[in-house]
């Protein structure tokens, strides 16, 4: 009998997005099937039905994907996917929930690589502010960067409440500290980067948080990287193309979504194909999206 590699879709939504869908079809799978509206309780039934279909020594040519916009409910859902396997019986576990931890991934590789390149500097200790930080990519990108030893401040368009919220959470689940800012003015946003090393802009797609002179009034900032490929840029004076480009006349360097999205491709394809070629099972989030990212960076 010929063994097919498989792989399980779940999604707390409607539909299971289309691009994941393709990202695995192009990685190799020859077979893949779409779970919507699938509710965190039901995670552990669907694991098990799938584990036990097959002999253990077969567990790693089944796949569960964990989709959705959430990036702490993923998170949750692939606890309860490891929770419910049954050893000797597994299968791969994968979360990239929006394509969030990979893009968040690809965007903390980027700036980490460009910025020693060019200043010699890495992570540790680098003042980075986090804008769109209680979405997917923003969340991720924060927890990936203090995880590096980066200080991290999220920075709250709507105030201070939502993320101080996830600060907590941030502190409760992964063990490191960042920090909460009031970003609902322009002026205030102006003074967080005026105190800033980095900037990442992960608003929502066609949101301007940051322009050309608020970035000429933080002299401190090295670098900014922004994931919004839909005019209007996040950070204006980065084009998507742009990879370490200078910010209009100052010295910070700009990396633009698509030069973000390059690397984020990557990361997520191999994360798909290292599934389909691994022998035993694999559980992969957001810190082996950014393990790969780093070896990706041109």
């Amino acid at each position: 009998m010929v063994e097919k590699t498989i792989l399980h879709m779940l999604t707390p939504h409607k539909h299971v997005s289309p691009f994941d869908v393709n990202m695995a079809a192009d990685a190799g799978f020859d077979v893949i099937v779409p779970y919507e509206n699938v509710t965190l309780e039901e995670v552990g039934d669907l694991v098990q039905d799938a584990i036990f279909s097959r002999p253990p020594d077969r567990g790693a040519a089944t796949g569960i994907f964990f989709g959705g916009d959430d990036a702490v409910l993923a998170l949750d859902m692939i606890e309860a996917g490891k929770s419910a396997l049954v050893p000797p019986f597994g299968c791969h576990l994968f979360a990239d929930p929006a394509g969030s931890f990979t893009t968040a991934a690809a965007m903390v590789a980027c700036v980490e690589k460009r910025l020693k390149t060019a200043t010699g500097r890495d992570l540790s200790g680098l003042r980075i502010a986090v804008f769109g930080a209680t979405g997917v990519v923003g969340y991720s990108s924060a927890v990936i960067a203090a995880l590096e030893g980066a200080e991290v401040t999220l920075v709250g368009y709507s105030g201070l409440k939502r993320v101080e919220d996830r600060a907590a959470e941030i502190a409760a689940r992964f063990g490191v500290r960042v920090k909460a800012a009031d970003g609902s003015t322009a002026e205030k946003n102006t003074e967080i980067i005026r105190g800033s090393d980095a900037v990442f802009a992960a608003a929502k797609a066609g949101v301007r948080v940051l322009d050309t002179a608020q970035i000429a009034a933080a002299p401190d900032l090295l670098i900014a990287a922004d994931v919004n490929a839909v005019p209007p840029s996040g950070i204006e004076g980065i084009d998507p193309f742009d990879d370490a480009k200078p910010i209009g006349d100052t010295r910070a360097l700009g990396i633009g979504a698509l030069a973000i999205g390059n690397v984020k491709y990557q990361t997520e394809a191999g994360l798909f194909r290292r599934m389909i070629e691994a022998k035993e099972p694999l559980a992969l989030d957001f810190r082996d999206a950014f393990a790969l990212a780093r070896t990706l960076v041109p």
